[in-house]
């Protein structure tokens, strides 16, 4: 099983804080306090990425061409860049009123959302699971409609329309609620708290954002797929921890 508003008014409560320490990411690796470095999450996906994602994303750059496939991407990124930016100055009480103007359209498409969270418990930090041997850097861990939800925000010019078009979207969130758990475990083990919420938001121009909810039992599939993904990539690297 998966293991265990305005800015001024915001709350802030971060539980992880005594077991979460700056870390430093270097090729798709982030180091423990021990320097031991473990894989991200997005570097084991990107590694063990299935043939037909493979295959499917070259069409899709055959079709624009590839100078043309380049701009969308760096566009793409430095709008996803800026998004999470502000997001995370907002949660942190430290956003600025007026959002960039590329940010905008996407921040008041989040606006439904955003206002609804309460305690804010991290945000953009690395957490590890040490059993398993990765790492990964989570959006944020806030109370949302009063428990305790993980959320992974994205930027996108239409909406997914469905689950199966959020790709390794849902392992991802699985794979963060797996590492947090295991920190909150560490954390407190004879009362540890208990991630059971995941979201996955797709911010989108001129709509409201489009949302992917997922409960423990919903995430529990994708933690398996994960599990395998992840067992995949280790044999590649010979199990060894740079």
């Amino acid at each position: 099983m998966l293991p265990l508003s305005d800015q001024e008014s915001l709350p802030i409560a971060y539980p992880l804080a005594a077991v979460m320490k700056p870390t430093r990411n270097r090729r798709g690796y982030f180091a423990n306090d021990d320097g031991v470095r473990f894989p991200s999450v997005t570097t084991v996906l990107n590694a063990t990425r299935p043939p037909e994602a493979r295959e499917a994303l070259a069409r899709w750059r055959d079709r624009l061409g590839a100078e043309e496939a380049g701009r969308v991407a760096i566009a793409a990124s430095r709008r996803g860049t800026l998004t999470h930016k502000h997001i995370r100055q907002y949660l942190q009480g430290e956003a600025p009123p007026t959002p960039p103007e590329l940010v905008l359209p996407y921040w008041k498409s989040l606006q439904p959302i955003l206002t609804k969270v309460q305690n804010v418990h991290l945000v953009e930090q690395v957490v590890f699971h040490h059993d398993l041997g990765y790492a990964g850097k989570v959006d944020c861990v806030v109370d949302y409609d009063g428990v305790p939800c993980l959320f992974d925000w994205k930027t996108g010019d239409r909406p997914k329309g469905s689950i199966e078009r959020l790709y390794d979207g849902p392992l991802q969130l699985a794979a963060y609620c797996g590492a947090v758990n295991q920190e909150w475990q560490a954390q407190d083990a004879d009362s540890p708290q208990e991630l059971r919420h995941a979201r996955l938001v797709v911010a989108l121009p001129d709509q409201p954002a489009e949302v992917f909810t997922f409960d423990l039992a919903e995430l529990q599939p994708y933690w398996e797929q994960w599990q395998e993904r992840l067992a995949i990539f280790q044999r590649r690297q010979g199990n060894f921890r740079f």
